[in-house]
């Protein structure tokens, strides 16, 4: 086995990244503190620049004074506004914005605002569409026009609850999610988590959980994985809006204090050690599994495939009882496609990774394996 893996916090353990924007900034991160990451956008983000529709739609907010603008994304603002240069909008629509009260959901959409000379009357500290609606619904809205720029997908229950209060709501489709060109990656994350291939799973919008979960529909998987995320497989978001999807199913998140991809990164590094690493005594000194690594005596780690880490960590539950191949067989082979030459095989090439301490994998004649280690 390759025992010249990158050192670091998260050495031995599999991160899987689902992001579309911003992904190779989180994947560097991820690798730098020793992460093995698996890459599967779930989404891709669809430009709609050129798109008949918002251009439609941006000459219909220049028709009249905007009582009010919701800005839902960075992304989505300067888009915006950027496509209306182009065109030759982009001053008239600047100051149609400049005169209403602008609303903006979390920080990136008001930094973007911002940039663009503007201020917000309003932003919940939640980065809740709901709250926005909430602030907005209070309001005196017969007549009032109310642009929302949208976030990937169409807010029809934002909007049609404005209109019933008789607004004139203007949606500003700035882009679409869409399905990866290549959708095999993300089918691969899918059969990963149910096998526990993955340490972590990562997600940065609701649409993307959204678009995992249709994959796994697809494949008749679905309970597989979220029995997955809810058993060992850590589920990590960006935010509290992003996790919505899986704690609905039921699936425990972890979310960072600070929507940032910095934050969720050191959030995984914490939390990963704190519930996959393990220490132990043997005569080679002290030996650390982490993850699908194993350090021995402070040398350097040993990366194993998912499968030998699991028969190690099997054995490794209770350092020396006696494990039958039987019931490695049912542990580590949970689909059943399996028998005990399987075993056999598998306690083979475990030993052949750990070379010089090969022997800390017992044999007892008759009954099975052990970890020769204490904790």
């Amino acid at each position: 086995m390759d025992s010249t893996q990158p050192s670091g916090p998260l050495v031995g353990f599999t991160v899987g990244v689902t992001a579309a924007r911003r992904r190779e900034e989180l994947v560097a991160l991820l690798r730098r503190r020793g992460a093995r990451v698996v890459e599967a956008p779930a989404l891709r983000i669809l430009p709609l620049e050129e798109d008949a529709a918002l251009r439609r739609a941006t000459a219909r907010c220049l028709t009249g004074p905007l009582d009010y603008v919701v800005a839902t994304t960075g992304v989505g603002w300067r888009g915006w506004l950027s496509a209306a240069d182009g065109w030759g909008y982009g001053a008239r629509l600047a100051e149609v914005c400049r005169e209403a009260v602008v609303l903006t959901r979390g920080p990136k959409a008001t930094g973007a605002v911002r940039a663009g000379g503007l201020s917000e009357t309003f932003s919940p500290v939640s980065e809740a569409t709901d709250e926005l609606l909430t602030w907005l619904l209070a309001r005196d809205l017969p007549g009032r026009r109310i642009a929302v720029q949208e976030h990937g997908v169409p807010l029809d229950a934002f909007t049609a609850a404005l209109s019933e209060r008789g607004a004139e709501v203007i949606p500003i489709p700035v882009y679409r999610w869409g399905p990866p060109e290549d959708p095999s990656p993300l089918r691969r994350l899918v059969e990963q988590t149910v096998r526990r291939e993955l340490h972590a799973l990562t997600f940065t919008s609701a649409p993307a959980i959204t678009a995992f979960l249709a994959v796994a529909d697809e494949l008749g998987l679905h309970e597989e994985v979220l029995t997955g995320l809810r058993e060992d497989v850590l589920s990590v978001c960006v935010g509290p809006i992003c996790a919505r999807p899986l704690e609905e199913a039921g699936v425990a998140v972890l979310c960072p204090e600070r929507g940032r991809l910095g934050a969720m990164v050191r959030t995984i590094e914490a939390a990963l050690p704190a519930r996959g690493r393990r220490e132990f005594r043997s005569g080679a000194g002290v030996l650390v599994l982490q993850g699908n690594a194993v350090l021995i005596d402070g040398g350097p780690a040993v990366q194993l495939p998912p499968l030998l880490a699991a028969v190690l960590r099997a054995l490794a539950e209770q350092p020396g009882r006696v494990l039958s191949r039987a019931e490695l067989l049912r542990r580590v082979w949970a689909t059943g496609q399996a028998d005990q030459h399987a075993v056999e095989a598998a306690v083979a090439r475990l030993r052949a990774a750990l070379g010089g301490h090969a022997r800390l994998v017992r044999t007892v004649p008759k009954r099975g394996y052990s970890l020769a280690a204490a904790i």
